[in-house]
Formats: C-alpha cells, structure tokens, sequence
C-alpha cells in the first residue's frame, strides 16, 4: 500500500501520508514516498499544496523498527551523502515542502512529533485541530533533529524556545504551540481549513503567488536590505504587465473571478 497518496484537482495538490495504523510514522519507504510527492507535485499547473496525515495522528515521528535497526548501520554512510544537492534523503523529506515554488499548508492532527515536526516546518502555514500535540522528540531516543529541523525551526522559533523544546522532547499542546508560534492557526477541522484556505490562494495570480514565495525566501535568508530591495524589484518588474497580473486587474474592474491560464 502506498505510504503517500497525491491528488490534485483545480490547481490544488493533496499530500497525504497514508500510514495510519501506525500513526504515519516514518518508515524508510515512507521517507523515499515523501521526497517523490514533493517531485510530483513540483508542476506548472499547481498552484498550493496541502500536506496531511491519514486517520488520527500527522505523523507521531520515527517508526521504532527503522531506529531500532539504525544501529547496524554505519552512521556516517546512513547520514552523510549529500544525494539532493546540500542535503540528504532524510532532510530532503521535509526541505523539499520548503522549497517547492508554491505554497505549502499542513494540517495538523494528533501527534506532530519529531520527524513529523520537521516535516510540517517545512510548510509556509500549519494549521493545527484544538487536540494536537507538538514536539522536537529528537533527544528522547538521545538524537539530534536531522531531517532539515535546525534550518527550518529557526525560521519559526526563538532560539530560547527551540532550545527548550530541543533539549527536554516535551510535547506541548496546539494552544501553546500557536503562542510559540509553531502554528498558524487552530481550527477543529485543520484538514477542512487547509484546502479551504489552498482554494482561496489557488484563486490568486498564480505567478504572483510564486514570486511572493520566492521574495519572502530571500527576505529571510539574511540577505542584506540592499539585495532584498534589489529583489522586490527585479519580481515586482517581471509581473507588472504579464498575462496574470493584466487577468487580475481585468477580474476586479469587471468584479469577476479571475481566469488564469
């Protein structure tokens, strides 16, 4: 059975890992199904993403068989190849949500822990049910997060906080982790909320929407004000005029929806 379901419909992409009797817990197939949704949805005609767990949890971390077997493995051939460009397999499981060009909102169910963590950090929006937990679990099992974590956590986290939640795994619940601000928003159906919320920016121009992701990227990279404001240039100058931009102001003079090609 596969351990990733796609579907796509009116420019919409959803992901679901579909391991539910195990709460969608990280298996090796399950990490080489992640990298190839993320490919798969990676295409012209998507236009938002969203990223969820079958049945009662999004994916509750590490599947205890796969870490238990860890240990008879060589540590430096499992983690060090760098096979997608800077990172490897296990990071590239939950970089490659961040780094696909459109946006990404997860909907978060029960348990949101470890690898399941870093995989919807690597979203642009989570949306979590009321009853969901959160933790970086890592150093339960006396490990460090490694699958792209410490370069998606930050972005979201200070670094006191990351520090907390890093050195203790404690779970917190959805509230705590949108006063953190781990989370987006709550909502009793996340699910619901983040295809209603894809719909709506599929509706949008969908160059627009790409160059914003692009943008707000570079603005968080540490780039310099100087280059950022060079990029909000060079993006604001490859819309204006453009077939999505000139659909857009045609659809809100005539109060229509727009029609994107």
């Amino acid at each position: 059975m596969a351990r990733v379901t796609v579907e796509i419909a009116d420019h919409v992409a959803r992901v679901t890992l579909a391991r539910p009797d195990k709460l969608n817990a990280v298996d090796p197939e399950m990490l080489e199904a992640l990298i190839a949704a993320g490919s798969e949805v990676d295409r012209d005609d998507v236009r938002a993403v969203v990223l969820s767990g079958e049945g009662r949890a999004f994916c509750a971390g590490l599947d205890f068989a796969s870490f238990g077997a860890m240990g008879a493995t060589d540590p430096q051939a499992m983690v060090m190849p760098r096979s997608h460009g800077d990172a490897n397999r296990w990071q590239q499981a939950a970089l490659v949500w961040h780094r696909l060009p459109v946006p990404v909102i997860a909907a978060l169910t029960g348990q949101v822990y470890g690898a399941g963590l870093q995989i919807a950090a690597g979203a642009d929006i989570r949306i979590a049910a009321p009853d969901a937990e959160l933790a970086v679990m890592e150093m339960k099992w006396g490990l460090v997060p490694d699958m792209g974590g410490m370069v998606l956590l930050p972005r979201l986290l200070r670094s006191d906080v990351l520090r907390r939640l890093t050195y203790t795994a404690r779970p917190v619940p959805a509230q705590e982790a949108l006063r953190l601000g781990l989370v987006t928003e709550i909502a009793d159906d996340p699910r619901e909320a983040a295809l209603a919320l894809a719909r709506g920016i599929a509706g949008r121009s969908p160059s627009a929407v790409r160059a914003a992701k692009r943008l707000i990227g570079a603005a968080e990279s540490g780039a310099s004000a100087s280059e950022v404001l060079l990029a909000e240039s060079r993006e604001q100058a490859g819309l204006i005029g453009g077939a999505d931009q000139m659909e857009a102001v045609a659809a809100n003079l005539a109060r229509r929806p727009p029609r994107f090609g």
